[in-house]
Protein backbone atom coordinates (compact mmCIF):
# COMPACT_ATOMS: atom_id res chain seq x y z
CA UNK A 1 0.00 0.00 0.00
CA UNK A 2 0.69 3.48 -0.79
CA UNK A 3 2.67 5.50 2.28
CA UNK A 4 0.43 8.65 0.82
CA UNK A 5 -2.70 8.81 -0.37
CA UNK A 6 -3.52 10.86 -3.25
CA UNK A 7 -5.04 13.27 -1.04
CA UNK A 8 -1.49 14.35 -0.38
CA UNK A 9 -1.27 15.52 -4.25
CA UNK A 10 -2.56 18.52 -6.04
CA UNK A 11 -2.47 19.79 -9.57
CA UNK A 12 -0.61 22.84 -8.37
CA UNK A 13 -0.81 24.88 -12.15
CA UNK A 14 -3.04 23.91 -14.46
CA UNK A 15 -1.89 24.84 -18.53
CA UNK A 16 -4.29 23.01 -20.17
CA UNK A 17 -6.15 26.03 -22.00
CA UNK A 18 -3.07 28.59 -20.78
CA UNK A 19 -1.08 30.51 -23.14
CA UNK A 20 1.33 29.07 -23.55
CA UNK A 21 -0.38 25.94 -22.80
CA UNK A 22 1.83 24.00 -20.76
CA UNK A 23 1.45 20.98 -23.32
CA UNK A 24 2.93 17.24 -21.56
CA UNK A 25 5.50 18.70 -19.20
CA UNK A 26 8.09 16.36 -18.87
CA UNK A 27 11.40 18.28 -16.98
CA UNK A 28 10.91 20.39 -13.90
CA UNK A 29 13.28 22.19 -11.77
CA UNK A 30 13.12 24.56 -8.58
CA UNK A 31 14.78 28.34 -9.26
CA UNK A 32 16.99 29.94 -6.49
CA UNK A 33 13.48 32.37 -6.01
CA UNK A 34 11.10 29.43 -5.16
CA UNK A 35 9.26 29.30 -8.83
CA UNK A 36 8.83 26.12 -10.48
CA UNK A 37 10.04 25.72 -14.33
CA UNK A 38 9.09 23.22 -16.78
CA UNK A 39 9.34 22.09 -20.42
CA UNK A 40 7.38 21.50 -22.49
CA UNK A 41 6.75 18.73 -25.98
CA UNK A 42 7.10 22.19 -28.12
CA UNK A 43 10.16 22.80 -26.62
CA UNK A 44 9.00 26.07 -24.18
CA UNK A 45 10.77 26.53 -20.85
CA UNK A 46 8.04 27.98 -18.76
CA UNK A 47 8.33 29.54 -15.24
CA UNK A 48 5.31 29.28 -13.04
CA UNK A 49 5.63 31.58 -9.82
CA UNK A 50 5.78 29.71 -6.09
CA UNK A 51 2.23 30.56 -5.37
CA UNK A 52 1.26 29.46 -8.84
CA UNK A 53 -0.40 32.00 -9.79
CA UNK A 54 0.83 32.93 -13.19
CA UNK A 55 3.59 31.66 -15.44
CA UNK A 56 5.29 32.91 -18.30
CA UNK A 57 6.97 31.74 -21.21
CA UNK A 58 11.27 32.35 -20.81
CA UNK A 59 12.59 30.87 -24.20
CA UNK A 60 12.08 27.87 -26.02
CA UNK A 61 14.26 25.43 -27.98
CA UNK A 62 11.38 24.85 -30.92
CA UNK A 63 11.82 21.45 -30.14
CA UNK A 64 10.57 19.06 -27.74
CA UNK A 65 12.41 19.87 -24.37
CA UNK A 66 12.83 16.91 -21.71
CA UNK A 67 15.05 17.30 -18.60
CA UNK A 68 16.24 20.63 -16.84
CA UNK A 69 18.42 22.21 -14.26
CA UNK A 70 19.85 25.44 -13.35
CA UNK A 71 23.39 26.39 -12.06
CA UNK A 72 24.07 28.75 -9.57
CA UNK A 73 23.82 31.96 -11.91
CA UNK A 74 20.17 30.65 -12.94
CA UNK A 75 21.23 29.70 -15.81
CA UNK A 76 18.73 26.69 -17.54
CA UNK A 77 19.94 23.40 -18.85
CA UNK A 78 17.86 21.59 -21.43
CA UNK A 79 17.71 18.64 -22.97
CA UNK A 80 16.23 18.50 -26.27
CA UNK A 81 14.33 15.39 -28.05
CA UNK A 82 13.89 17.20 -31.37
CA UNK A 83 17.40 18.42 -31.51
CA UNK A 84 19.61 16.07 -29.82
CA UNK A 85 21.00 18.94 -28.29
CA UNK A 86 21.40 20.69 -24.95
CA UNK A 87 20.52 24.21 -24.93
CA UNK A 88 20.99 26.79 -22.37
CA UNK A 89 19.25 29.73 -20.96
CA UNK A 90 21.36 32.45 -20.06
CA UNK A 91 19.83 34.25 -17.08
CA UNK A 92 21.99 37.36 -17.95
CA UNK A 93 20.83 37.65 -21.92
CA UNK A 94 17.28 36.01 -21.54
CA UNK A 95 18.56 34.35 -24.48
CA UNK A 96 18.35 30.39 -25.46
CA UNK A 97 21.12 29.06 -27.52
CA UNK A 98 22.36 25.55 -28.41
CA UNK A 99 24.97 24.29 -25.74
CA UNK A 100 25.94 21.03 -26.74
CA UNK A 101 25.44 18.46 -29.20
CA UNK A 102 28.77 16.04 -29.57
CA UNK A 103 28.05 12.55 -30.20
CA UNK A 104 24.61 12.10 -27.73
CA UNK A 105 21.80 10.53 -29.32
CA UNK A 106 19.04 11.04 -27.17
CA UNK A 107 19.92 13.75 -24.27
CA UNK A 108 17.47 13.39 -21.58
CA UNK A 109 18.10 14.80 -18.19
CA UNK A 110 21.42 17.53 -17.17
CA UNK A 111 22.83 17.47 -13.85
CA UNK A 112 25.39 20.20 -13.01
CA UNK A 113 28.27 19.80 -10.74
CA UNK A 114 30.11 23.28 -10.71
CA UNK A 115 32.75 21.92 -8.24
CA UNK A 116 34.18 19.97 -11.02
CA UNK A 117 32.87 22.69 -13.78
CA UNK A 118 30.94 20.17 -16.15
CA UNK A 119 27.58 19.08 -17.16
CA UNK A 120 26.44 15.40 -16.80
CA UNK A 121 23.81 14.39 -19.65
CA UNK A 122 21.87 11.19 -19.70
CA UNK A 123 21.87 9.51 -22.71
CA UNK A 124 18.33 7.21 -23.34
CA UNK A 125 20.03 6.66 -26.77
CA UNK A 126 16.14 4.72 -27.20
CA UNK A 127 14.61 1.49 -26.67
CA UNK A 128 16.48 -1.81 -27.18
CA UNK A 129 19.59 0.33 -28.08
CA UNK A 130 22.25 -0.13 -25.28
CA UNK A 131 25.18 1.33 -24.67
CA UNK A 132 27.29 4.07 -23.07
CA UNK A 133 25.06 6.43 -20.52
CA UNK A 134 25.92 9.28 -19.49
CA UNK A 135 28.28 11.93 -21.40
CA UNK A 136 29.59 14.62 -20.10
CA UNK A 137 30.49 18.73 -21.26
CA UNK A 138 32.19 21.24 -20.33
CA UNK A 139 30.51 24.25 -18.51
CA UNK A 140 32.13 27.02 -20.01
CA UNK A 141 32.95 25.90 -23.69
CA UNK A 142 29.94 22.63 -23.93
CA UNK A 143 32.88 20.24 -25.73
CA UNK A 144 32.64 17.12 -24.43
CA UNK A 145 31.75 13.66 -25.08
CA UNK A 146 30.99 10.04 -23.52
CA UNK A 147 31.39 10.33 -19.84
CA UNK A 148 30.55 6.41 -19.02
CA UNK A 149 31.16 3.85 -21.15
CA UNK A 150 29.22 1.12 -19.30
CA UNK A 151 26.43 -0.09 -21.12
CA UNK A 152 22.97 1.20 -19.89
CA UNK A 153 19.72 0.51 -20.74
CA UNK A 154 17.78 4.11 -21.16
CA UNK A 155 19.60 5.91 -19.07
CA UNK A 156 17.11 8.65 -17.76
CA UNK A 157 16.76 11.20 -14.71
CA UNK A 158 19.72 11.49 -12.63
CA UNK A 159 21.27 13.25 -9.67
CA UNK A 160 24.16 13.81 -8.01
CA UNK A 161 25.08 12.20 -4.50
CA UNK A 162 25.20 14.38 -1.58
CA UNK A 163 28.69 14.27 -1.01
CA UNK A 164 29.60 14.90 -4.58
CA UNK A 165 31.14 12.22 -5.33
CA UNK A 166 28.89 10.01 -7.87
CA UNK A 167 26.07 10.04 -9.77
CA UNK A 168 22.65 8.41 -9.73
CA UNK A 169 20.98 7.55 -12.96
CA UNK A 170 17.68 5.59 -13.78
CA UNK A 171 17.74 2.91 -16.11
CA UNK A 172 14.16 2.79 -17.17
CA UNK A 173 14.10 -0.56 -19.16
CA UNK A 174 15.73 -2.92 -16.42
CA UNK A 175 13.66 -0.71 -14.02
CA UNK A 176 16.98 0.01 -11.40
CA UNK A 177 19.01 2.96 -10.72
CA UNK A 178 22.27 2.54 -10.83
CA UNK A 179 25.43 4.32 -8.92
CA UNK A 180 28.31 5.67 -10.82
CA UNK A 181 31.22 6.90 -9.05
CA UNK A 182 33.38 9.73 -9.93
CA UNK A 183 36.81 9.03 -9.88
CA UNK A 184 39.51 11.35 -8.39
CA UNK A 185 40.43 12.64 -11.64
CA UNK A 186 36.97 13.56 -12.45
CA UNK A 187 36.26 9.31 -15.03
CA UNK A 188 33.82 7.67 -13.99
CA UNK A 189 33.85 4.21 -12.16
CA UNK A 190 31.88 0.80 -12.36
CA UNK A 191 28.61 1.26 -11.90
CA UNK A 192 26.41 -0.69 -9.39
CA UNK A 193 22.39 -1.02 -8.50
CA UNK A 194 21.68 1.44 -6.10
CA UNK A 195 18.27 0.87 -6.27
CA UNK A 196 16.13 -2.44 -8.05
CA UNK A 197 12.63 -3.40 -8.45
CA UNK A 198 11.26 0.32 -9.08
CA UNK A 199 8.32 -1.29 -11.97
CA UNK A 200 7.78 -1.11 -13.93
CA UNK A 201 9.18 2.03 -16.13
CA UNK A 202 11.23 4.42 -13.47
CA UNK A 203 11.87 7.57 -15.08
CA UNK A 204 12.88 10.55 -12.71
CA UNK A 205 14.82 11.08 -9.19
CA UNK A 206 15.46 13.62 -6.53
CA UNK A 207 17.53 12.88 -3.92
CA UNK A 208 16.25 15.05 -0.25
CA UNK A 209 18.83 16.55 2.21
CA UNK A 210 18.92 13.88 4.66
CA UNK A 211 19.70 11.14 1.68
CA UNK A 212 16.04 9.78 1.04
CA UNK A 213 15.70 8.76 -2.50
CA UNK A 214 12.74 9.63 -4.33
CA UNK A 215 12.06 7.47 -8.02
CA UNK A 216 8.91 8.93 -10.12
CA UNK A 217 7.50 6.12 -12.69
CA UNK A 218 6.25 7.04 -16.13
CA UNK A 219 4.08 3.80 -15.73
CA UNK A 220 2.40 3.23 -13.54
CA UNK A 221 1.94 6.38 -12.37
CA UNK A 222 3.48 6.10 -9.14
CA UNK A 223 6.23 7.54 -6.96
CA UNK A 224 8.61 5.45 -4.61
CA UNK A 225 10.65 6.78 -1.62
CA UNK A 226 13.96 4.62 -0.34
CA UNK A 227 15.25 6.26 3.23
CA UNK A 228 19.03 5.97 4.35
CA UNK A 229 19.74 2.18 5.14
CA UNK A 230 15.68 1.37 4.52
CA UNK A 231 13.38 -0.36 1.98
CA UNK A 232 12.45 0.27 -0.75
CA UNK A 233 8.50 1.84 -0.35
CA UNK A 234 5.81 3.23 -2.73
CA UNK A 235 4.98 6.66 -2.05
CA UNK A 236 2.08 7.66 -3.52
CA UNK A 237 -0.11 6.12 -6.67
CA UNK A 238 -2.69 7.15 -9.08
CA UNK A 239 -4.59 4.30 -10.65
CA UNK A 240 -6.57 6.82 -12.54
CA UNK A 241 -3.69 8.84 -13.82
CA UNK A 242 -5.43 11.83 -13.74
CA UNK A 243 -3.41 13.88 -11.14
CA UNK A 244 -0.17 11.93 -11.40
CA UNK A 245 -0.21 11.31 -14.98
CA UNK A 246 2.54 9.43 -16.12
CA UNK A 247 5.19 11.55 -13.96
CA UNK A 248 8.24 12.02 -14.98
CA UNK A 249 10.85 14.79 -13.60
CA UNK A 250 10.37 15.13 -9.86
CA UNK A 251 12.32 18.45 -7.65
CA UNK A 252 11.47 18.74 -4.41
CA UNK A 253 11.47 22.18 -2.35
CA UNK A 254 11.12 21.90 1.35
CA UNK A 255 8.18 19.21 2.22
CA UNK A 256 6.55 19.74 -1.17
CA UNK A 257 7.68 17.13 -4.39
CA UNK A 258 6.82 18.89 -7.58
CA UNK A 259 6.37 16.00 -10.70
CA UNK A 260 5.57 16.88 -14.07
CA UNK A 261 3.07 14.99 -15.81
CA UNK A 262 3.61 13.93 -19.29
CA UNK A 263 0.38 12.79 -20.08
CA UNK A 264 -1.32 15.67 -19.22
CA UNK A 265 -0.90 19.33 -19.19
CA UNK A 266 -0.27 20.63 -15.29
CA UNK A 267 2.47 20.17 -11.99
CA UNK A 268 1.86 18.33 -9.72
CA UNK A 269 2.70 19.09 -6.00
CA UNK A 270 2.63 16.38 -3.70
CA UNK A 271 2.86 17.10 0.09
CA UNK A 272 5.32 14.97 2.28
CA UNK A 273 4.49 16.27 5.60
CA UNK A 274 2.54 12.96 6.11
CA UNK A 275 5.57 10.65 4.83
Amino acid sequence: MPVLPMSAARVFFDGTFTEPRVAHPEGVAIHADGSIWCGTEWGDLIRIAADGSRHELMGSTRGFALGIAFDSAGNCYVCDLKHAAVFKYDAATRQMEKFAAAGILVPNYPVVDEARGVLYVSDSRGNNNIGPGVYRYDLRTGAGGVWCSAPMDFANGMALALDGNGLYVVESDRAQVSYVPINADGSAGTPSVAIAGTHNVPDGLAIAPDGTVYVSCYEPSRIYRQRPGGALEMLIEDPAATVLAHPTNVALKGNMLYTANLGRWHITAIDLGGA
